[in-house]
């Protein structure tokens, strides 16, 4: 069963972020910092130059076995049978009815040997479900997420910072690669992931080596403008770059489809996978909603549970919402009607007592040039 705590913990790093002044919060049961120098700023510096995140709240879980490929086939709603050694995939592990349990990261470090990055609200859930799942196939899983500290450097600086810090070849690193070396002497895995729609790593390290790994990339990073980010830049740079949040865009009362992420399921492999006799019916049916962009052409900003109108008739409602940083206008994410989700369609937003105009766009709001 996965490990359950009353007081909210602190990750490794905690001592650093008191000394950088952080505003912290609690967050899916961790005290994690909110913002440094401001939220505003911070999102501009992974935009422009880099950024440094304490990840460590996200869960990490070993499956290991002859058997752990056709296990996670079962579990999940893709096919971790089809990656090669060091690579990645986006997935999702589904409730039988279809509904989202959460999205996860797939890593295949070797023939028998896979990695799972949760997200920290839902690691203890996913733990727990991988073992039932699980436990008629050859494999032994792992729950490491207590024992595992995850920096992500993040920004179009972010190669040049690592580079010099670790023996990972990181020109050959592809976009959803992994490989295993060694960052500031320690040992550490190093993808090439990341949740703010530029390039750049996440760091995997035992607790232990968390701050010397943190400080590294910090004396780094400063000659090349980097700084520290929270959780709010964070969130301001997935929603610029249409990535989902469980809460928010996900969750067990929405399938994959809806979510405009029909590709992590995997209807065409072998065998039987939880949720398959639902997510094929979803399929088949077209989905109820859709997950839109929105651009606010009024005054003001859709924050998430506002709904949205075409005309009088209330058509679906808010998920995410902010002032874009970058493109400095309000933006949203919204699950829409189908028939009301196509873009250029117009729609309004129930912002306090008004109904605010806004369009529907293509998603990301945001994608960096190469």
């Amino acid at each position: 069963m996965a490990q359950t705590h009353d007081a909210p913990l602190a990750t490794p790093l905690a001592d650093r972020h008191a000394a950088l002044g952080a505003r912290v919060v609690e967050f899916a049961g961790w005290l994690m910092p909110l913002q440094y120098a401001g939220i505003l700023e911070e999102h501009r510096a992974v935009r422009a130059r880099a950024g440094l995140f304490d990840l460590t709240h996200m869960g990490e879980l070993s499956v290991e076995g002859p058997e752990a490929a056709a296990g996670l086939a079962y579990a999940l709603t893709t096919n971790p049978a089809r990656l090669a050694v060091g690579r990645a995939q986006y997935s999702m592990i589904c409730f039988p009815d279809g509904g989202i349990m959460d999205d996860l990261i797939v890593y295949r470090l070797g023939e028998e040997r896979f990695l799972i990055v949760a997200n920290a609200s839902n690691s203890g859930a996913v733990s727990d479900a991988l073992a039932e799942r699980l436990a008629n196939f050859k494999v032994v899983l792992d729950d490491r997420s207590l024992a595992t500290a995850l920096v992500a450097i993040q920004g179009p600086e972010s190669a040049a910072i690592l580079a010099p810090l670790t023996d990972v070849a990181l020109d050959g690193l592809r976009y959803y690669a992994i490989a295993e070396g060694h960052v500031a002497g320690v040992a550490a895995l190093v993808a090439r992931t990341g949740y703010t729609g530029e390039d750049g790593f996440e760091v995997m390290v035992d607790v232990a080596s968390a701050g010397v790994v943190w400080d590294a990339l910090m004396a780094a990073g400063k000659v090349r403008g980097a700084v520290p980010v929270g959780l709010g830049a964070r969130d301001t740079l997935r929603l610029e770059a249409g990535m989902p949040l469980y809460g928010n865009e996900l969750g067990p009362d929405t399938t994959p489809f809806e979510a405009g992420l029909g590709r992590v399921v995997d209807l065409a492999k072998e065998g039987d996978f939880v949720g398959r006799a639902a997510l094929e019916k979803a399929a088949a049916d077209g989905p109820r909603r859709k997950l839109v962009g929105l651009a606010v052409r009024g005054r003001g900003i859709a924050r998430h549970g506002y709904d949205v109108y075409s005309g009088d008739r209330r058509i679906g409602i808010i998920t995410s919402g902010t002032l874009s940083p970058t493109l400095g206008e309000p933006i949203a994410m919204a699950y829409v009607a189908p028939s009301e989700a196509v873009p250029g369609t117009i729609v309004n937003v129930g912002i306090r007592d008004q109904r605010v105009p806004a369009e529907v766009v293509p998603l990301p709001f945001y994608k960096r040039t190469p």
